[in-house]
């Protein structure tokens, strides 16, 4: 029976699924009700049901086992309430569509074909035996994305179950009526892509299991590698197989995986704002989602002003004719490559034998240990022990110092200045540690000279607290000093570098390196090896309990940046995203790249590639015209949904640029797209523009400071939109003036792909030459 024919059929079938999941919501909706209720009047009644009397032990005893009782009461309801709300969320998402595909699948050794319609979560019969949707993370569902009719098997913790497939076919289910019907082959069908990637942008990325390919099936269901490293084309939907594996995974490891066990490290946290809607469509808790700069904040911002990424991509966008910017570039090639992790090797083998940085141990103004005392004792210390543990042994030397300390202190003068200011409280809390050292004889409290002393050591005790605290935090090192010894002479590290060739600009490197950290401030470039001296001298900060660490737009990360993630993270899976046609920062020049890097931190039988080559955002007109711009671009394969062509507008100057802008702004609203983007290249150019626009239409300025993506017309610097995706895009300024060095390629390529449906260009004077690369033939030249 062909697909049309069986059309009724399929139809009375997603009626008779929306009668039985509206059946369920109603009396899912009554129990919801009356657990709330309940947790209300708990919550209410819960000391009037609580016996609380403290006159003796058994009482005490009884009153606490009281209010355990009554607190696990009302935390088993609100369990219940938890529970049963998602299972509403589920049915309400089920309600609309309660499935998006169906194969008839005959396994071997049995008779007849089995109808199994997959959908985003699993509905059972009323028996609880019989499948009536299969969540699409099923091991059976995996055959919908992975094969045509004909001979098919999949994985299940059991072992593999071979079988045929005699019909795979698929739905658009809106609103519980059947939309759009097909059979189809090995792939997902285009008509289903066109009619999901063909709408419109939204403020938010969208799941879209329905049209999960084979590659990024693949993807997603990995189980076997430590290391996934998932490279693919602007577009080629990474990210969106990066959370459907996190979904996932939380289905497949549930009873063991806890959504707070992954992470996610995002290229800002307006993107974090952009996918946080994805994990809970699927019925699923959002993971944990940070950005490294957060990290880098929470680790050193106590120390110093860090710079963020964007303050030095605008540095390296706009800064190049002030004086040291070639050797600013250079120190950040060279600060992000292997070479200067060699250089770091080299220097922790030199801290071992001589150099070590110690601070002052200062109490009341005066010095009690010195730095000097605190080196000679570290280096007094067995040699074969690590750094790290050479400091725990010299931190557990300084405890016994500063104890003998408090006793020197304790007959100064200012501690008996201390003494008569003590309340009443501090005299009855000597009086009582001294009845407890059992050195009085009756209940009187008559010896002076004893009250005094205890109450001399209670009074250094609590003013030694801090210097105890501490010790034993390693404050005492100066971990600043060690970084800046580095780099004070340009000579030193010639001197332990050996055979190793420093960059031509070394000497203006370390120069501009020690004035920043004299003013406490750190660049973006030194703030993972500075994290990576800290850690070679304090030992390695580590988080065990992740399993999985996600991390998109890696093409961005340096080798000291993934080392860090490595050591932070030692239990936990890598699964790393990125494409080198957007490596927009200038350390991503350096040879190491971070991917070569990352490979190295694990065993190659332990690392999975997966190259994703064809791009499903834009329209075939638009990918035609943006795989021009790089280098390599003819390798991204084109996805068959049409548009308009990208226009490229010549203006006779720039202050027709906004007028220009705001015109393509209104035919793009009049067509009906809600998502417009107008990308400048830097923070400056947004906000001129932004100036001129705002007189002429609403819109809104995205900054670096933006922590949520909301939908409409925004002005946004080129690095900010990196990973999301609008209806339309103009950019702004694509002037050979503007996008013209070689370093910023990569650049305008991210910025152009980030349209789905339009892309329009405007220029003065002369063009891009990048856009040379591009055929004449994908763009109209206006």
């Amino acid at each position: 029976m062909s697909s049309e024919q069986s059309w009724p059929e399929e139809q009375q079938r997603v009626d008779r699924i929306v009668a039985v999941v509206s059946e369920r919501m109603d009396k899912l909706g009554q129990q919801v009700g009356d657990l709330r209720s309940d947790i209300v009047n708990i919550r209410k009644t819960f000391w009037d049901d609580v016996t609380v009397n403290m006159e003796d032990d058994s009482e005490v005893a009884e009153t606490f086992a009281s209010m355990k009782q009554q607190a696990e009461v009302l935390s088993e309801r609100e369990r219940g309430h938890r529970h049963a709300m998602s299972q509403l969320k589920a049915l309400t998402r089920l309600k609309h569509t309660p499935y998006f595909g169906r194969i008839d699948f005959a396994e071997e050794g049995e008779r007849g074909a089995e109808r199994i319609y997959i959908g985003t979560s699993s509905l059972l019969d009323d028996s609880g035996f019989e499948f009536l949707v299969y969540d699409w993370r099923a091991p059976v569902s995996s055959l919908y994305y992975d094969y045509g009719p004909g001979s098919v098997q999949y994985e299940t913790p059991g072992g593999t179950i071979k079988g045929t497939m005699e019909l795979k076919r698929q739905f658009i289910i809106r609103e519980g009526v059947i939309r759009s019907l097909f059979d189809t082959g090995v792939t997902i069908g285009d008509e289903l892509l066109q009619e999901v990637l063909g709408k419109q942008s939204d403020a938010q990325m969208k799941s879209i299991v329905a049209t999960i390919q084979r590659e990024q099936n693949r993807i997603i269901r990995n189980e076997r590698a430590r290391l996934l490293v998932v490279q693919g084309a602007a577009g080629s939907g990474k990210t969106s197989a990066a959370l459907q594996r996190v979904a996932y995974l939380l289905y497949r490891y549930r009873e063991t995986l806890k959504a707070d066990q992954i992470v996610l490290f995002s290229p800002n946290p307006m993107f974090n704002s952009y996918v946080s809607t994805v994990l809970p469509e699927l019925g699923e808790e959002n993971m944990e989602q940070t950005t490294f700069q957060e990290y880098v904040e929470h680790r050193l911002g106590r120390t110093f002003r860090i710079e963020d990424p964007f303050e030095q991509m605008e540095y390296t966008l706009t800064a190049m004719k002030e004086p040291g910017y070639a050797a600013r570039m250079e120190g950040i090639r060279y600060k992000a490559s292997a070479d200067f992790m060699r250089l770091l090797d080299a220097y922790a083998a030199y801290l071992a034998k001589e150099g070590m940085q110690f601070r002052d141990v200062m109490f009341r103004d005066e010095v009690l240990v010195s730095g000097e005392r605190l080196r000679e004792r570290f280096y007094e210390l067995d040699a074969s022990l690590s750094i790290p543990n050479r400091m725990q042994a010299l931190a557990e030397w300084l405890l016994k110092e500063l104890r003998l300390q408090a006793k020197l202190e304790r007959r100064k003068r200012w501690v008996e200045d201390e003494i008569e200011l003590l309340d009443k409280d501090a005299y009855i809390q000597a009086f009582e540690q001294l009845q407890q050292k059992k050195r009085f004889s009756s209940d009187t409290f008559d010896d002076f000279a004893r009250e005094q002393e205890q109450l001399a050591f209670m009074v250094v005790q609590e003013q030694f607290k801090p210097l105890r605290v501490q010790a034993k935090k390693l404050a005492f090192i100066d971990a600043p000093g060690v970084y800046r010894q580095l780099f004070a002479d340009p000579a030193f590290a010639a001197s332990i570098a050996h055979d190793q060739t420093l960059p031509p600009l070394w000497a203006d490197i370390c120069g501009q390196t020690t004035e920043k950290l004299e003013r406490r401030e750190l660049a973006n470039e030194d703030a993972a090896p500075y994290m990576n001296v800290l850690e070679r001298l304090e030992g390695f900060q580590t988080n065990s309990s992740v399993r999985h660490v996600f991390v998109d737009e890696a093409q961005d990360y340096s080798a000291f940046q993934f080392a860090v993630l490595k050591r932070l993270f030692p239990r936990a899976r890598m699964t790393v995203l990125g494409d080198l046609n957007q490596a927009i920062y200038a350390h991503a020049e350096a040879d190491s790249g971070g991917f070569a890097a990352l490979a190295q931190l694990f065993a190659e039988e332990e690392t999975e590639k997966f190259v994703l080559t064809r791009s499903y955002r834009s329209t075939r007109e638009i990918v035609e015209f943006t795989r021009g711009l790089v280098r390599g671009g003819e390798s991204i394969e084109l996805f068959n949904r049409r548009g308009s062509k990208p226009t490229v507008t010549a203006v006779a100057d720039r202050s027709m640029l906004a007028g220009y802008a705001a015109d393509r702004i209104r035919r793009m609203r009049e067509e009906g797209h809600r998502s417009i983007a107008v990308i400048c290249k830097t923070v400056e150019e947004s906000r001129e523009a932004y100036a001129s626009l705002k007189e002429m239409l609403s819109l809104k300025l995205i900054g670096t400071e933006t922590s949520s993506f909301e939908q409409g017309t925004v002005v946004i610097p080129s690095y900010l939109a990196k990973g999301v995706e609008f209806d339309g895009v103009v950019i702004y300024d694509a002037s050979g003036d503007v996008y013209g060095r070689e370093s910023e390629r990569k650049l305008f390529y991210t910025a152009c792909t980030r349209a789905m449906h339009e892309l329009h260009l405007c220029y003065t004077g002369e063009p891009s030459p990048f856009l040379g690369g591009a055929s004449p033939d994908s763009y109209e030249a206006e």
